[in-house]
């Protein structure tokens, strides 16, 4: 089987430029609103069914006992899933969901059925964690401090603010400055955003990802 470069991957839904002489022929406002992107559509939408056919001949080969079929497919799956979360998620949480899915890919590499295209198959479990690394941001940005940090009742005593500020010293600071202008100063997402130049994605990613730091801290 030939094996494909990183770029030929990562292109795959990338519109491809005419030739030479097509370039040269004089454009009419019907060739710039429709032709070119009908073409440049249905050259993607080719580019990436040639990559689902593929895809699905590595995996069942794969399964037959091909150790190098199945090391190709999961390279070449691991670059596709690089361009796929990065349209869609900041890179702290898109990393974590690319190794999610290869993972899955794996754990699920049994349930995949030979008369199912492999492309839709991948793009489930690929779409599925992103929804669900969504969902999580959203609903830890949603918690308050206290929701999220278990602190046990030693005889009434809790955290000093001198004491929190010390934990809190001790995450991150992209963490640390959204957990205080977010939790503490009760700053929303977007203008926590706009003081500390992350995205709103990311600002919310931090704040899940200190509070985990926190509560581990607390325990």
């Amino acid at each position: 089987m030939k094996a494909l470069s990183g770029d030929e991957i990562t292109s795959s839904m990338a519109p491809q430029s005419s030739g030479a002489d097509e370039s040269r022929r004089p454009r009419t406002r019907e060739d710039a609103g429709s032709s070119r992107p009908d073409g440049a559509k249905t050259a993607r939408w080719q580019r990436w069914n040639d990559c689902s056919e593929r895809w699905g001949r590595l995996m069942l080969a794969a399964r037959e006992g091909d150790g190098a079929a199945y090391e190709q497919l999961l390279r070449e799956l691991d670059l596709w899933l690089r361009a796929y979360y990065s349209r869609r998620l900041p890179y702290p949480a898109a990393d974590d969901a690319r190794q999610e899915v290869l993972l899955a890919i794996h754990a699920k590499r049994h349930t995949f059925a030979p008369s199912k295209p492999f492309g839709a198959w991948v793009t489930a479990i690929a779409r599925y964690k992103w929804v669900d690394r969504v969902r999580d941001a959203s609903r830890y940005s949603a918690l308050s401090l206290d929701d999220e940090i278990a602190v046990e009742d030693h005889e009434g005593a809790a955290i000093s603010a001198a004491a929190l500020d010390q934990l809190l010293g001790r995450l991150k600071p992209a963490q640390e400055s959204v957990i205080r202008l977010v939790k503490l100063n009760g700053l929303s997402i977007a203008r926590a955003s706009g003081v500390t130049g992350q995205s709103a994605a990311l600002v919310k990613i931090n704040i899940h990802r200190g509070l985990k730091k926190l509560a581990a801290l607390v325990s």
